[in-house]
């Protein structure tokens, strides 16, 4: 099994759709742009949020067994992927690689 790295590389906040259509809320998304997590395993990592890791948890799965080229040829990198977590107010774009654990010391 590889490592997989998970980066948070965009956060878009849709104010005028939060107006239009959400409940208030007291606590909303706390990922930041350029945070990073590593899942072993594929297994969610501590600290990265429940509701993001259910849309990206099989493609981390994947990656971790060896597998990818999602979509034939969708990533220019084929042991990555670009997944969104599914808030749409607050949407996170999150940058999935496979870490080619022979080369780690």
């Amino acid at each position: 099994m590889y490592d997989v790295r998970i980066t948070a590389i965009r956060k878009a906040d849709y104010r005028d759709l939060q107006v239009l259509y959400e409940n208030p809320i007291e606590h909303a998304c706390d990922v930041l742009e350029g945070q990073s997590w590593v899942s072993h395993g594929g297994a969610r990592p501590d600290g990265l949020c429940l509701s993001a890791w259910d849309s990206m948890h099989w493609f981390v799965q994947e990656l971790a067994a060896g597998r990818g080229n999602f979509y034939d040829g969708w990533m220019r990198n084929p042991n990555s992927a670009l997944i969104s977590c599914n808030d749409g107010f607050r949407p996170v774009s999150f940058l999935l690689e496979r870490i080619d654990n022979t080369q780690q010391a």
